[in-house]
């Protein structure tokens, strides 16, 4: 199980524009430090947390944070206009596109995606896949 993600950024209040303009809608928490932001979903009394925490800070040896090259976070929505919606809120916050929201042909058909950049360039995907909803094929 994957405990937390966490992604680099020079400017913080950059970052938390572009990520509190998704993540809570996403049932998301900011808990914010010197250290940075971290977002975290919520936990019932008694309950352990619920993974992966998501991490937004400095690079640790103080050189300028870069994104990796292949690396991706990927959050799930719960509907394919909640994916348009947050996709949009992300662009206007500072984010960058790297593929509009909709269906892929290499992907399942109920694979509903859209790609970001966050400020520092760091690729960010929100997707659904709900059963609900109309698929690619129909």
């Amino acid at each position: 199980m994957i405990a937390y993600v966490t992604v680099g950024a020079d400017d913080i209040a950059r970052a938390k524009r572009f990520y509190t303009a998704f993540l809570p809608a996403l049932g998301y928490g900011l808990t914010e430090g010197p250290e940075g932001l971290s977002f975290a979903l919520p936990v019932a009394p008694g309950q352990k947390p619920v993974y992966p925490d998501f991490y937004v800070k400095p690079s640790f040896d103080g050189q300028p944070a870069s994104a990796g090259n292949g690396t991706m976070v990927a959050f799930e929505a719960t509907t394919q206009q909640q994916v348009r919606d947050l996709h949009a809120a992300a662009l206007t916050a500072g984010g960058s596109t790297e593929g509009a929201p909709g269906f892929r042909a290499a992907y399942g058909p109920r694979f509903y995606v859209g790609y970001l950049r966050d400020p520092q360039g760091n690729k960010i995907a929100l997707f659904s896949c709900n059963p609900d909803e109309p698929g690619r094929d129909g």
